[in-house]
C-alpha cells in the first residue's frame, strides 16, 4: 500500500495564553505527515525555501517519511504567525508570508503517481486539481480545505467532489461550502455535489462522519488539559488515512474504525508542542489509548433496547 500526501510545510509562530511567542515546525503536510508515520509510510510533496533546517528534513525522514518529493527553491520557507485565545478555541492570524510557496505548483514523481491513498491538504483547489490530474488513479481520495478557498474559489472546490472519497471539513466551513446551516443538512449537500464522505470536524466535541451508508458520533477523547490545538485536524487525518492504508480497507465499517484512530492521535497531538512532541508516541502508546477509547464509546445495544421494552 502507498500514502501520499500533497500540502505546505511552514513554520509557525505559535502564541499561547501567558507565553511568549515560539517557532516551530509546522505547515499541514508536517503534521498529516508526523501522524500517519506511525502506521504507514507517507510520500510527501511540497515545497519549501533555502532557509529550511536539514535538521527539520532529517526529523521528517526519521519518522518514515519519503521526502523525495520535498522541492527546495530559493526564498523563503511559508511562515505563519497565530495567537490563540485563552479558551484555546478561537485564535487570531497574526502574520502570514507565503514566501516560496506562492509560487507552489505540485509536481507528483513519476512512480507515485497511483496511490492507494492520497491526502490533498488545505491548498487551493486548482492545486487540488492539479494532483488528481497527475495522480488519476488513486483508490482513496482524502481532501481538506479552508474557509479562504471556498470563499474565493467554491465553485473550483465543487467541480473536485465526484473524485473524492473522504472530505475533511469543519462545522462553521460544511455550513459556507452548502449554504446551509444544519451541520448534518450540510454534510448531506456536500454529498449530493459527489463526494462519497463528509466527516466534519467538531474540535473538543468530536467528529460526526455523514455518508450514504449512514452517520456515525466519535467523541473527543477526553483530556484533562490541552497544551497547543495546533495541527490537530491534520494530525486527525494522517492517522486516519494511514489506518486506511494499513488495514487495506475502504469500506465504510474500516472508515469508522480509521477516523477513531484519528481522533485518538489527534488527541496526543493536543497534548504537546509541535509536531516533534509527537515523536515521543510509540505504536503502544496509540494501540493503549484506542483501546481505552473503544471501551469509553462502547455501548451493548442489544441490553440498552431491552431496558426501553415495556410490559
Amino acid at each position: 500500500m502507498s500514502l501520499l500526501c500533497v500540502g505546505s510545510v511552514a513554520y509557525d509562530v505559535i502564541e499561547l495564553p501567558g507565553r511568549p511567542p515560539v517557532e516551530v515546525l509546522g505547515g499541514s503536510a508536517t503534521w498529516f505527515c508526523t501522524a500517519a508515520g506511525l502506521l504507514a509510510q507517507p510520500r510527501l510533496v511540497a515545497v519549501v525555501g533555502d532557509d529550511f533546517s536539514e535538521d527539520d528534513v532529517h526529523f521528517l525522514r526519521q519518522r518514515g517519511v519519503d521526502t523525495a518529493g520535498l522541492a527546495r527553491r530559493p526564498g523563503t520557507t511559508f511562515r505563519w504567525h497565530g495567537r490563540y485565545h485563552d479558551d484555546l478555541i478561537g485564535r487570531d492570524s497574526l502574520r502570514t508570508e507565503l514566501g516560496v510557496f506562492a509560487e507552489f505548483s505540485p509536481v507528483i514523481p513519476a512512480d507515485w503517481r497511483s496511490p492507494d491513498v492520497l491526502f490533498l491538504g488545505n491548498i487551493k483547489p486548482d492545486l487540488q486539481g492539479l494532483v488528481l490530474a497527475q495522480a488519476r488513479d488513486a483508490r482513496f481520495v482524502g481532501l481538506d480545505t479552508i474557509e479562504c478557498w471556498i470563499r474565493d474559489f467554491r465553485d473550483d472546490l465543487v467541480r473536485l467532489m465526484p473524485r473524492v472519497d473522504l472530505l475533511f471539513v469543519n462545522d462553521d466551513e460544511v455550513r459556507q461550502f452548502s449554504g446551509e446551516r444544519n451541520v448534518l443538512v450540510a454534510a448531506r449537500r456536500v454529498l449530493e455535489m459527489g463526494a462519497r464522505a463528509v466527516v466534519v470536524k467538531r474540535g473538543e466535541h468530536g467528529a460526526v462522519l455523514v455518508s450514504p451508508a449512514g452517520m456515525a458520533l466519535l467523541p473527543a477523547y477526553p483530556l484533562d488539559a490541552v497544551v497547543d490545538p495546533t495541527g490537530a485536524g491534520d494530525c486527525f487525518a494522517g492517522a486516519t488515512l494511514a489506518y486506511l492504508d494499513h488495514v487495506r480497507d475502504f469500506g465504510p465499517d474500516a472508515i469508522r474504525r480509521a477516523l477513531a484512530v484519528g481522533t485518538v492521535m489527534g488527541s496526543f497531538c493536543v497534548q504537546g508542542f509541535g509536531p516533534r512532541s509527537l515523536a515521543d508516541v510509540r505504536l503502544p502508546d496509540l494501540r493503549d489509548r484506542a483501546r481505552r477509547y473503544a471501551e469509553f464509546v462502547a455501548i451493548d445495544r442489544d441490553a440498552l433496547l431491552s431496558g426501553l421494552e415495556i410490559g
